[in-house]
């Protein structure tokens, strides 16, 4: 697996965390001008969290080894930060709390910690702290254990302020940067996503989006096609690359099919390019067939434009 990870993308990651720990002092020997260490800081931090709580809760949750841990809170003990109680539920363990030398300790660290992230973030404009606590949010969640797979944590909604503008430009970029399209194709989307935003009925016509963990990452449309009232046309399907083979695109072009079929539509429609390889081998396993094939010059390419149908009856 760890052979398959470019180089540059590993020295980018140990790059940052060298810039990152020195930012915020923790190489210090004292962290924050205190008398602790990091990890004795972490271990005061955590008893403060969950008191009382048994070491082994700690070391779990901090990944130390046992005995480095025991040091530790023996260290704690005589100092007189920590009181070590019999478990009520366990007469054979104990739990640990903090004593108010401890708290006083804790309070201190905390209100320096406090003041220097504040002093951090105070240098940054408004629009910096957004990036920065976003991306924080986004390195948090990448980095977390899932115990849910990335495919049953994909949810479709209905479209929301914003949806219809990151799917023009998601359009525009990626078929620029996977097919070389010019802008005509964007100004092409930008149409038919303003037409459907501005004059869609809701209950024959409907937009979906994708998300994963909350980001974006897939988008289609339904409207009613213009020569046929009986047929329902399906616009715009995309996948984002970073969450392709998810399964994405067949659960967006099934709900276009199911919402048809509710809306009462007894076929559906769709144009797409032979080139679009993947989107058609969605279409042909959801049971369209192809009825036509025209060659035309659009996008800054020469192209061979395509018409799948579906019966819903």
């Amino acid at each position: 697996m760890t052979a398959d990870i470019a180089t540059a993308e590993v020295d980018a990651v140990r790059a940052f965390n060298r810039f990152y720990t020195r930012r915020i002092g923790v190489l210090q020997e004292d962290l924050l001008d205190s008398k602790f260490p990091l990890t004795q800081a972490r271990v005061l931090f955590e008893l403060a969290q969950r008191e009382p709580v048994a070491a082994r809760a700690i070391g779990d949750a901090l990944g130390l080894d046992p005995g480095y841990l025991s040091r530790i809170l023996q260290g704690f003990a005589d100092a007189g930060l920590i009181e070590r109680t019999r478990s009520e539920e366990d007469a054979r363990s104990f739990v640990l709390t903090l004593s108010a030398q401890g708290r006083e300790a804790f309070g201190g660290l905390d209100r320096s910690s406090h003041q220097a992230t504040a002093a951090m973030l105070a240098a940054l404009s408004p629009l910096q702290r957004e990036r920065l606590l976003r991306a924080i949010g986004e390195a948090e969640l990448a980095l977390s254990p899932q115990t849910v797979p990335e495919a049953q944590r994909v949810v479709l909604r209905g479209h929301r302020i914003g949806d219809i503008g990151w799917a023009i430009e998601r359009h525009g970029r990626l078929y620029a940067d996977e097919y070389g399209w010019n802008g005509d194709f964007e100004a092409l989307v930008a149409t038919l996503f303003a037409r459907f935003a501005s004059s869609h009925d809701p209950w024959r016509e409907r937009c979906w989006i994708a998300e994963l963990d909350g980001e974006r990452i897939g988008c289609v449309f339904v409207i009613r096609n213009a020569d046929d009232p009986d047929a329902a046309q399906l616009r715009c399907l995309l996948v984002d690359p970073r969450a392709r083979g998810l399964g994405v695109g067949r659960r967006l072009v099934e709900a276009c099919l199911a919402f048809a079929r509710e809306a009462g539509y007894r076929r559906m429609l769709l144009w797409t390019n032979d080139i679009l390889s993947s989107a058609r081998h969605i279409y042909e396993r959801c049971g369209f067939v192809l009825t036509e094939e025209e060659r035309h010059h659009s996008f800054g390419h020469d192209l061979v434009g395509q018409v799948w149908k579906l019966e819903l009856d």
